[in-house]
Order: C-alpha cells, then structure tokens, then sequence
C-alpha cells in the first residue's frame, strides 16, 4: 500500500504516506466549495509532475557528474470544464547561475524532464508547456 486516504469533513481529507507515516491534506479549491487552505488534489497532479521532473533530471545529473542543486520549477495549473479536468500545465524550470552545460547536456536532461513517469501518465489531452531557462 502506497498511502491511505481519510475524509475528514468540510471537503478536507488527510493523506499519509505508509512508508514515511507523513502527513498531506488536501482542501477542495475555492473555485469548487471548497476553502483553499490546502493543496487541491488537481494541485497535487501539477506538483507531482514538476516534483518529477526535477527529481529525474538530478538522478540523470548524478550519472553526469552535474549538481542541480538549487534547481526551482514554477508549475501553473489551468482547468478546463465540461468535464471538470486539468486543461494545461505550464513548467517553468529555472537553472541555478552559474551551471555551465553544453547543449547535449541540456538536451539530455530536457528530455528527462518530458518523460519523467508523471509526465508518461497524464491524460495525452493535457497540453503541457514546458520552458527550461538556463
């Protein structure tokens, strides 16, 4: 079992992690009844996906002798209606100065980014805008 889910009330439910025991709550977002004073759990899908990427590009990194520490992604999720889904997803990623890679590297790990196993999931009709600023 990967975690397990609790619905608390109001819209609320906690999520925890088995292996770790941690804690997640989630809150319905404002734009549908709920309070936003959590993650949503569409928040989550996005923040997944960015968590993703940059995790796979620094085990590549790894392997390349390269240090991507300090890495930052900014995610934008945009829903759509009719059916009520995540429409598009904008990743910005932002290199720390100073990170000096040719463009196979930065190839190679762009390309990481775009097939990380979160990306491979998502629902082929997502547009996905991805921008990695060196």
């Amino acid at each position: 079992m990967t975690s397990q889910i609790i619905y608390n009330s109001d819209l609320r439910t906690t999520a925890m992690h088995i292996q770790s025991g941690t804690n997640i709550e989630t809150d319905a977002p404002t734009d549908n009844q709920g309070k936003g004073e959590r993650f949503s759990p569409t928040d989550l899908v996005v923040t997944a996906l960015g968590s993703c990427m940059v995790t796979t590009m620094a085990i590549k990194a790894r392997t390349m002798n390269i240090l991507l520490d300090g890495t930052r992604l900014d995610i934008t999720k945009i829903m759509v209606s009719d059916p009520r889904r995540i429409g598009k997803i904008i990743a910005h990623v932002f290199f720390p100065p100073g990170l000096n890679l040719d463009d196979k590297q930065k190839e190679i790990l762009e390309k990481t980014a775009r097939t990380c196993p979160v990306e491979r999931t998502l629902h082929p009709e997502v547009v996905l805008d991805m921008e990695f600023n060196w």
